[in-house]
């Protein structure tokens, strides 16, 4: 019996040991050397450390390119394991991904594999409804942990639309290793362009071009600071055919933006076209307009109402940067942004007031560089509009000449024509206008073009509870804002959201009437908000009420408290005027009193008032903030700005009780 028993355990064990001793998958050589190099200590606020990231180009005689992407990763805290994933993008009709297999390394040095089955395959952009451009995607994170390390190698082939690159030698992360190398036909060159960084000049072996960095530090984020796009290190490539050949390939090269330019004319210009329903959709929606702004407005709000839909066909033969005809557009009541500007293009035209296209990136100011000639720099469509001395406005620039352009994002319907997206302003964008096309700057608007105006009247008693009604009225990107959330949030997330913010300066406020009121015609954004609060004011020893008059706070918070700082300051611009009128409650007398406050900076400006006059207390404060880019060596006095107005905000008023 115990012979049998001793028996079949025997057997279970040698049952276990055979499962247990099925060999882990292994790690190609690049991988394992990557994985054993020690990289340094860094702050452990740095979730990983790419370890090699290199991107391997081969381009045919005929312009298809083959790429090979190699990348690893080092997860260094378990926020890292997110990094632990492959992203692969193609375009269907002009490339494929021919492989992708990633590895993922633990610590006690077991291997694991992820190949086809692992791999999904999705659209790039759920957004829209149909877009030609995938992704490949191998996600390994709900596997992965601090001290993992991941990496992944992909094979692609594709025939680019330009003979131009970008390569990106980290993000945020630490990067060991960072290597490009472009293999072009013989007699062919490249050239390139570096961005954030001193020249990174190529290595050149026969038609083999080599960039490369190493041991790149990790990039902070901070509030405020540039986009990562304007601090990581990049360089733009052209690559060109030997002399005097024709490009049979499709590809284009451009020497300058004039030759930009007439290339995306040549794809919006024939798009343009009007026709009778155009004409007479224009002359419906400016029947009533009295002047030229008048009609420009009326314009601009029916193209800024249709449903945004991107549909984009043939991206591979420039089908993403060529719109829809506005005709189309028009009788579908739909388009995506060049679709936008090229349908308010094609009805102003009618009404004879000519507008051009404007190609921008959308998202980071910092983004387009001058030195380099490419459309690929552009992820949005705008428009300029040609207008005569009668409007003035910030938003409008002088082209040497085509004239007055009043430039407006159709896409943005939070803006207002007049006003411009904060992310667009001060940006390089593109004016399609064919040999009169240039590159020029966004005009970055003053401080006034965003202003907000509170007016609050408080009641508070002898017990400390208030009751208050405050009124707000505000302009350009700070209405935009507001307006964006009262048309994004439903009834009840508004209200939570107003509910949140009064009690954040009034705790345990109690909302009676929240009213808001967009006068989008005019650009301004009102709301109206009635509340009570209970034990406001702090009642010490039965005599004295201690209370801080910016009894509402700021709809958007004050910030940098960090003592020391890495990157620039970006500020945008912006102006605060705020009045309280507090009704003091009988029997008591003001006792102590802030002193006034009034900062004045390069930067910006800050000023508060107090009057005691009728039994009120009188409290005023106005900020104006400038556009602009403090560089770091200067974060102290931004710093000591912020900090004099948090404590001005904070400032108490004491009442003390008769005798």
């Amino acid at each position: 019996m115990r012979c049998r028993l001793f028996g079949a355990c025997l057997v279970l064990l040698l049952a276990l040991g055979s499962v247990l001793a099925v060999p882990a998958d292994e790690a190609p050589q690049w991988l394992q050397q990557a994985a054993g190099v020690k990289p340094p200590t860094y702050d452990k606020e740095v979730p990983a450390v790419v370890l090699r990231k290199d991107q391997a180009i081969v381009v045919s005689d005929d312009g298809r390119l083959t790429t090979t992407t190699t990348f690893a990763v080092r997860v260094l805290t378990r926020e890292g394991r997110y990094y632990a994933h492959a992203v692969e993008l193609y375009l269907t009709n002009s490339g494929k991904i021919r492989e992708l297999n990633a590895w993922l390394i633990r610590p006690n040095g077991f291997v694991k594999k992820y190949g086809k089955d692992q791999t999904a395959d999705r659209v790039s952009d759920p957004n829209d409804i149909y877009d030609e451009y995938r992704v490949k995607v191998i996600d390994a994170s709900s596997d992965a942990d601090a001290g993992v390390v991941f990496g992944y190698q992909a094979v692609s082939e594709e025939r680019p639309l330009f003979n131009q690159d970008v390569w990106r030698f980290q993000n945020r992360l630490p990067t060991l290793t960072s290597r490009y190398s472009l293999s072009l036909p013989s007699g062919w060159r490249a050239h390139s362009v570096t961005f954030n960084h001193a020249r990174v000049e190529p290595g050149v072996a026969g038609s083999t071009y080599t960039w490369e960095l190493h041991d790149l530090n990790p990039i902070k984020p901070e509030p405020a600071s540039p986009e990562v796009s304007n601090l990581a290190p990049r360089i733009a490539v052209n690559y060109f055919l030997p002399e005097g050949s024709s490009s049979g390939t499709g590809g284009k090269g451009f020497e300058d933006w004039v030759q930009v330019s007439r290339w995306l004319s040549q794809l919006h210009d024939p798009q343009a076209v009007p026709d009778e329903s155009l004409g007479a959709k224009a002359r419906e929606l400016t029947a009533n307009a009295k002047t030229e702004l008048d009609r420009i407005k009326a314009i601009a709000r029916f193209v800024q109402g249709l449903q945004y839909i991107s549909i984009d066909i043939g991206i591979g033969r420039g089908n993403g940067m060529r719109p829809h005809t506005a005709t189309q557009v028009l009788a579908k009541a739909y388009g995506d942004c060049k679709d936008k500007a090229n349908l308010m293009r094609s009805m102003l035209k009618t009404i004879n007031i000519t507008a051009y296209p404007v190609v921008i990136y959308s998202g980071d100011a910092t983004w387009v560089r001058e030195e380099w000639a490419s459309p690929s720099q552009f992820n949005h469509c705008i428009i300029a509009v040609k207008v005569s001395d009668e409007i003035q406005s910030p938003a409008v620039i002088q082209h040497a000449t085509l004239g007055r352009l009043l430039i407006f994002d159709a896409t943005d319907s939070n803006t207002m024509v007049g006003d411009l997206p904060e992310d667009e302003q001060g940006s390089f964008a593109l004016l399609v206008a064919g040999d009169a096309g240039r590159l020029f700057k966004m005009p970055s608007l003053p401080p006034e073009s965003s202003s907000f105006d509170r007016q609050a009247v408080v009641d508070l008693s002898p017990e400390g509870a208030i009751s208050a009604t405050v009124h707000e009225t505000s302009s350009g990107q700070t209405a935009a804002r507001q307006r964006g959330e009262f048309r994004e949030l439903s009834s009840a997330e508004y209200l939570k959201m107003i509910e949140a913010w009064i009690s954040n300066g009034a705790t345990a406020a109690k909302l009676s009437k929240v009213e808001p009121k967009d006068s989008s015609d005019g650009g301004r954004f009102d709301l109206d908000v009635a509340f009570t609060a209970n034990s406001y004011a702090q009642l010490m020893q039965n005599r004295l009420l201690v209370f801080k008059p910016a009894i509402v706070s700021r709809h958007d918070s004050l910030f940098l408290t960090e003592p020391t700082r890495q990157h620039s300051v970006v500020l945008d611009s912006r102006s605060l005027s705020e009045t309280v009128r507090i009704k003091l409650p009988a029997g008591f007398d003001v006792d102590e009193m802030p002193d006034a406050v009034s900062l004045d900076t390069a930067f910006g400006t800050y000023k508060t008032t107090y009057e005691v006059k009728g039994g009120e207390l009188l409290f005023s404060r106005k900020m104006a903030v400038k556009a602009g880019t403090i560089p770091a060596a200067e974060y102290q006095s931004v710093r000591s700005f912020y900090e004099k107005v948090r404590a001005a905000d904070q400032a108490p008023v004491v009442l003390m009780r008769k005798q």
